[in-house]
C-alpha cells in the first residue's frame, strides 16, 4: 500500500461555535467584488470565523504584512482558546450545488508525490502555476500552526467505486456537522467515516494506480491518481514550504512530519455537482485595440462572446474549448506585458455582467471545457492556462471549515 493518501487528523470547530460564520469562500474568490468581503466581515463580526485565517486576495494590492500577522494570532488564539476540537479520521462531506449534491471525502495527501511541473507524479496540476501568486501564502503558511485549505483534488472514477459507495451508507455514520453556509453557498453536511473502513478506502485509491487501470482508460501507464480540481497554488505553496523544511530533517523525521501532508478533499470528476464552469476574463477598461487582436488571431467555427457596458458581439474561435482558452490566455498575457492592462478573472457570467456594467469595462466569456477531457488532456497535453475552469459558480467554490495541524 502506497502512502500518497493518509487518514488525516482534523480540527473542527467545538461545540457552540457559529458554523455559518466559520465557514468561508475561497480567499482567491470575488477579487473584483469589495461589496461581497465588506458584506461576509460586518457578518462574521466577533465570532471565530476561518475568515480570520486567510488573506482575501482582493486586498492583495495593498500592503497586508499587518493582515498576516493578525492571520497567524488569530491561528494561535484559536488552538488555544479552545476553538477546536481534533478528531482522527475521514470526514465525508456532502454540499449543496444549485439543485445537485457535490460529494467529497477529506484526506491528507503526501507532498512528496505532487509537482505543478508536467512530470509523471501521482498529483498533478491541471493549470498553470504563477510564481508570483505565492509569496503571500508562503508567507502565512511558514510560521502557521495549522491549515485550512480549499483545494479539491479529483479522481477519475467513472464507475463510481470509491466515493459513492460511502455515501449511499452515510446515514448509518456519525453526522458532523449540518448547516447552511453564508453568502448563498447552499447547505453543507459532514459525516464521520467508520475507522473499520479506513483501509479498505486506502486500497480503493492504490488500485487507481494500476498499470491495467492507468492502460484503460489513458492508452499508457500514466501513473496520475488525482488531478487538482481547485486550490493549486495552495497546494504549490505546501509543496514550497514542505521542501525548506524538509532540508532540515532527517530521513526519519521527514516520513512522520505533519507538513509532509496536506488537507484536501477528494471529489469524483463523474460524481453530481461537477460540471466544469468557465472563468471569464474582465477588462476594468474597454480596450477595442484588443478586440481587434482578438478577431485578427483566433479563427474557427466556435463563437466568442465579448460583453460590453452597452451590448455585446461574437467572434469567431477555435471549436475545441481547450484551443480557444489556450490562444486567448496566451493574446491576453501577450497584451498585459506589452500594455499594463488591468484585468481581473471573474466566476459566473451574472457577475462578468455586473462588473462590466460597473465599470463600463468589457468581458470574455470563456468556453467551457469538458470534464471527460480533463485527465486525459493533463496526461497527453500537459497544463490548462491559469483559471482555465471552474468546479461550480463562485458561490459553489470550496469553503474553508476543516482545519489540521501542520506542525
Amino acid at each position: 500500500m502506497t502512502d500518497i493518501v493518509k487518514v488525516p487528523e482534523i480540527l473542527l470547530p467545538a461545540k457552540g461555535i457559529d458554523m455559518t460564520k466559520w465557514a468561508t469562500i475561497a480567499c482567491d474568490q470575488f477579487t473584483s467584488s469589495p461589496k461581497y468581503w465588506e458584506t461576509l466581515t460586518a457578518l462574521v463580526g466577533d465570532s471565530p470565523s476561518t475568515l480570520k485565517m486567510t488573506c482575501p486576495e482582493i486586498y492583495l494590492n495593498r500592503d497586508v504584512s499587518g493582515e498576516i500577522k493578525k492571520v497567524l494570532e488569530n491561528m494561535n488564539a484559536y488552538l488555544e482558546g479552545g476553538v477546536f476540537e481534533e478528531r482522527r479520521g475521514f470526514i465525508l462531506v456532502e454540499r449543496e450545488c444549485g439543485a445537485e449534491k457535490r460529494v467529497g471525502l477529506m484526506i491528507a495527501i503526501d507532498l512528496e508525490a505532487y509537482d505543478w511541473n508536467r512530470v509523471r507524479v501521482p498529483v498533478r496540476a491541471t493549470e498553470d502555476t504563477l510564481l508570483e501568486r505565492l509569496p503571500v501564502r508562503i508567507s502565512i503558511r511558514t510560521d502557521a500552526p495549522v491549515e485550512s485549505p480549499h483545494a479539491i483534488v479529483l479522481i477519475d472514477d467513472a464507475d463510481k467505486k470509491i466515493i459513492e459507495p460511502l455515501y449511499e451508507e452515510r446515514k448509518s455514520f456519525e453526522k458532523l456537522y449540518d448547516f447552511e453556509l453564508n453568502m448563498g453557498g447552499g447547505n453543507i453536511k459532514g459525516y464521520a467515516v467508520p475507522a473499520e473502513k479506513e483501509e479498505g478506502i486506502l486500497s480503493l485509491f492504490d488500485a487507481l494506480l494500476l498499470s491495467d487501470t492507468q492502460l484503460k482508460k489513458y492508452s499508457s501507464d500514466a501513473g496520475i491518481m488525482f488531478a487538482v480540481g481547485d486550490g493549486n497554488h495552495s497546494i504549490a505553496t505546501a509543496k514550497v514550504c514542505w521542501e525548506k523544511i524538509k532540508a532540515s530533517l532527517t530521513p526519519e523525521e521527514q516520513k512522520t512530519s505533519k507538513a509532509r501532508y496536506m488537507l484536501v478533499e477528494v471529489v469524483n470528476l463523474y460524481g453530481g455537482g461537477m460540471d466544469l464552469k468557465p472563468i471569464h476574463r474582465y477588462f476594468v477598461r474597454r480596450d477595442d485595440e484588443f478586440i481587434a487582436r482578438l478577431k485578427a488571431s483566433l479563427y474557427g467555427g466556435g463563437r466568442l462572446k465579448i460583453v460590453y457596458a452597452d451590448g455585446e458581439e461574437y467572434i469567431p474561435c477555435p471549436d475545441s474549448a481547450a484551443k480557444a482558452i489556450t490562444e486567448i490566455q496566451r493574446l491576453v498575457e501577450d497584451y498585459i506585458r506589452e500594455t499594463g492592462a488591468e484585468i481581473d478573472y471573474v466566476h459566473d457570467e451574472i457577475h462578468l455582467d455586473e462588473c462590466v456594467r460597473s465599470s463600463c469595462g468589457m468581458g470574455i466569456v470563456m468556453p467551457a471545457f469538458d470534464r471527460a477531457e480533463l485527465f486525459g488532456y493533463v496526461v497527453n497535453v500537459g497544463n490548462l492556462p491559469k483559471k482555465a475552469f471552474s468546479i461550480g459558480e463562485a458561490e459553489q467554490k470550496r469553503y474553508y471549515l476543516e482545519c489540521r495541524k501542520i506542525k
